[in-house]
């Protein structure tokens, strides 16, 4: 079996983080979404994966991933020049797929097993594809599945504007050679792509077999601001543990699971976990609250910061209270000290400040 790993798109919900950074690339709990992914499926026992790239981050993702062997993969760049659907995705990797069977992983999604045991269900029953279901709040800006009364797929529809269920489709999905032929018999969506709802509908048009589970466990799909720091929160929540290699003074307080770098400076502050912070850090005179990601060599000076991420090389300073913010690389956060009081602002595109 092998892997397609969809890292392309324009991330236009997370801008203006991505205006500088592939959205598979931004840090959850200090380690980007595609490294999470990538570690799922060397674990599953995969080796052979594709990664389709786009022409504005598809240089990044090389950087990060470049030949795939701190995985233990082999990898192939694949590609893709406009964001014309996942399906479209699919049948650009014809020539790398062949006619193996593949599991499909949207690098912007997380699972909270990873897919070790998805790859197991499919082997021992054998569908032409099997697909992951789980009940949202929000069904309309989903792909939804109607199921029957034994639990059958019946209907696929990409964001419809009456939803038939609540139950959307998870951004991981394992296929048969056959969803090729499924894919040449569709045409482009309204919205002009090649919706792989469409294709897995068409699977059961032809009369093979869709397997649906429903998913245990936490999903996330990190593509609008608060749904990245939702995952930042269960990301921490699940895997840090209390490990301190850097330098805290006496005068600081470590509760909770707290993981400090090698290399950083903790003074005269509270740090409350779940919490990470990167190497080469210095918190100074601060109070860290809990799901707080901070990258590396970041400064954070008299401040309160909580339930945000802050990005490598960045300035915090005299802020009384930070929280649910994410704060880009290379950035500053300092408080005006000068007796005039004025807001001074360099605001990106489709950014959002809160006063």
């Amino acid at each position: 079996m092998k892997a397609l790993i969809l890292s392309g798109g324009k991330g236009t919900r997370l801008r203006p983080l991505t205006y500088t950074t592939a959205k598979q690339l931004i840090p959850v709990a200090n380690r980007p979404l595609l490294g999470y992914v990538l570690q799922h499926i060397h674990d599953a026992g995969i080796r052979e994966v594709g990664v389709i790239i786009s022409p504005d981050t598809g240089g990044e993702v090389k950087s990060y991933i470049k030949d795939g062997r701190e995985w233990k993969v082999k990898v192939t760049y694949i590609p893709q020049a406009e964001p014309a659907g996942l399906a479209h995705a699919v049948k650009i990797a014809r020539r790398f797929l062949n006619d193996d069977n593949f599991i499909m992983y949207l690098g912007d999604n997380l699972l909270s097993h990873g897919v070790k045991d998805a790859i197991n269900e499919f082997k021992k029953h054998s569908p032409d594809a099997l697909i992951f279901l789980k009940e949202v709040e929000n069904p309309k800006q989903f792909g939804v599945a109607e199921l029957n009364k034994r639990g059958h797929v019946v209907r696929l529809i990409e964001k419809p504007a009456n939803p038939p269920s609540n139950l959307a489709l998870v951004g991981v999905y394992i296929f048969t050679p056959k969803i090729h032929e499924a894919i040449d018999r569709i045409k482009p969506s309204l919205r002009g792509e090649l919706e792989i709802t469409d294709a897995i509908q068409e699977l059961i048009n032809m009369g093979r077999k869709v397997r649906s589970e429903i998913l245990e466990g936490w999903w996330l799909d990190t593509g609008k601001k608060d749904d990245f720091l939702k995952a930042n929160t269960t990301v921490l929540d699940g895997y840090i543990k209390r490990e301190i290699k850097g330098n805290v003074d006496d005068k600081s307080q470590i509760t909770g699971r707290v993981k400090i770098e090698k290399g950083v400076k903790v003074t005269r502050s509270m740090i409350r976990g779940p919490v990470i912070i990167g190497e080469g850090a210095e918190i100074k005179n601060s109070f860290i609250g809990p799901f707080t990601s901070i990258g590396s060599r970041v400064k954070v000076i008299n401040s309160v910061v909580e339930h945000s991420v802050i990005l490598n090389n960045s300035l915090v300073e005299g802020i009384e209270r930070l929280e649910d913010s994410i704060i880009g690389k290379n950035t500053k956060v300092v408080k005006n000290d000068m007796l005039h009081k004025a807001l001074r602002l360099m605001i990106a595109d489709d950014s959002v400040v809160e006063i």
